[in-house]
């Protein structure tokens, strides 16, 4: 009884944090807040109207919802990248880091779940996938192993995070038997999120464009690329706005992994343009409708030149040395998330159906209200985010603990998360 009045009151603490800051909190949390319920409205508006609001056809039913979708399910397993570090390789100057890593796991997680939701046209029929009340269709369906793998892996870094800020809350050592096995099952379950993700396009065989073996390993080296790249500019604006000290050296070595999984995810994507036009056989309409246009339709060529441009500059700024400077660093990260989220949303879900088994080309971009929903979600990824740091850096800190439970917060508690680094 005493352990769970003990969470309980480590519950209601942390969550009492999430409303207090100064200014420039509030501010940003008001706007994620008023981007949320734009999200909203414009989510209620499909409600009533259905997918017409998209711009989804019949041609092209996957838009820029599964977009986001995929590369969030990269986002989400990325925080094994410093997992790995951390309990196989005793890499301690990143051991409370990891904590940061999966509470974005968490973020990204509930993100792909709403992108999932807003893609449903009616995602009251839900229940249909609820065993034993409709028909889950395991293990012959892909989709029922992403359900799994999805939620499966939001409860394990839930309960990793959890347990590892409740232990240090009230100061005692965590049990490894308690959370040592999830961290390992863990590493497991993040490959199997994204490249279940991979083998959802890999087994329509009706798309010849997704038909393709590396399909899977693209997805894992394009993750190990965007995932911490994101974790790097998430660590250095905590290490701005909080007291929470973060070693160059902590980010200089997700720098490292950022730089290989680059260097393999551009090496990967080569091989695949290769595949498509030196056999020049008949199945490579999509890719010639991606790279140059097809029959005067070009819409994609922008996007995915662009997304080239930024993935060879960021794998050029990764491989100088100039890039131990987090100011180049910085600009690496920010082309290889926005090369990636192009290279594996617009240039990879689109083209796909672009042209349909009977050769129609219809070509897709989103409305107005699709990117609406797309910015709300987006917006509630980042609130979520933002309320778990709120939460853990204090705990991480040492000023909120179980010690000082009747004691007066101590100011610098209140503001964590807004205080700059004197």
């Amino acid at each position: 009884m005493k352990l769970i009045r003990d969470y309980s009151v480590f519950l209601y603490r942390s969550g009492c944090l999430a409303f207090r800051g100064d200014w420039r909190y509030y501010l940003w949390m008001g706007f994620l807040s008023v981007l949320c319920l734009v999200g909203l409205n414009a989510y209620a508006k499909q409600i009533v109207h259905g997918l017409i609001v998209t711009g989804m056809t019949d041609q092209v039913s996957w838009g820029v919802y599964i977009a986001n979708f995929t590369f969030l399910v990269g986002v989400a397993a990325a925080a094994v990248m410093l997992v790995i570090p951390v309990y196989i390789y005793k890499n301690e100057e990143l051991h409370d880091l990891v904590i940061f890593g999966e509470l974005l796991a968490v973020a990204a997680i509930l993100m792909c779940l709403a992108f999932v939701t807003v893609d449903l046209g009616r995602p009251d029929r839900f229940w249909h996938l609820i065993p034993g009340i409709g028909e889950f269709n395991f293990p012959g369906s892909m989709l029922s192993w992403d359900v799994i793998v999805l939620n499966g892996y939001l409860l394990l870094n839930v309960h990793i995070c959890g347990y590892l800020l409740f232990c240090r809350y009230r100061n005692t050592k965590p049990a490894k038997w308690f959370y040592i096995p999830f961290v390992f099952i863990g590493i497991f379950w993040a490959i199997s999120i994204h490249t279940v993700t991979a083998f959802l396009y890999v087994g329509l065989g009706g798309r010849p464009f997704w038909n393709s073996a590396i399909v899977g390993p693209r997805f894992i080296a394009s993750a190990f690329t965007a995932g911490p790249a994101l974790i790097i500019l998430a660590l250095q604006i905590i290490r701005r706005v909080t007291h929470y000290r973060i070693a160059d050296r902590a980010l200089l070595t997700l720098r490292g992994i950022v730089q290989i999984a680059m260097l393999i995810n551009v090496f990967l994507l080569f091989n695949e343009v290769f595949k498509e036009f030196y056999t020049g056989n008949l199945h490579v309409a999509s890719a010639k409708y991606l790279y140059f246009g097809l029959h005067g339709y070009h819409a994609l060529v922008p996007w995915i030149w662009t997304s080239i441009g930024f993935n060879l500059t960021a794998a050029v700024l990764l491989v100088l040395p100039a890039s131990k400077s987090l100011k180049w660093l910085d600009l690496a990260c920010v082309l290889a998330i926005v090369g990636i989220w192009i290279e594996k949303g617009m240039g990879l879900v689109i083209p796909g159906f672009v042209p349909t088994p009977l050769g129609e080309i219809v070509e897709y971009s989103p409305s107005l209200n699709e990117t609406l929903i797309c910015l709300g979600i987006w917006a509630f990824g980042f609130l979520c985010y933002t309320v778990f740091l709120r939460m853990s850096v204090p705990i991480l800190q040492g000023t909120l603990s179980q010690a000082g439970e009747n004691a007066p917060e101590p100011k610098e508690s209140s503001d964590a998360l807004t205080q700059p680094v004197s």
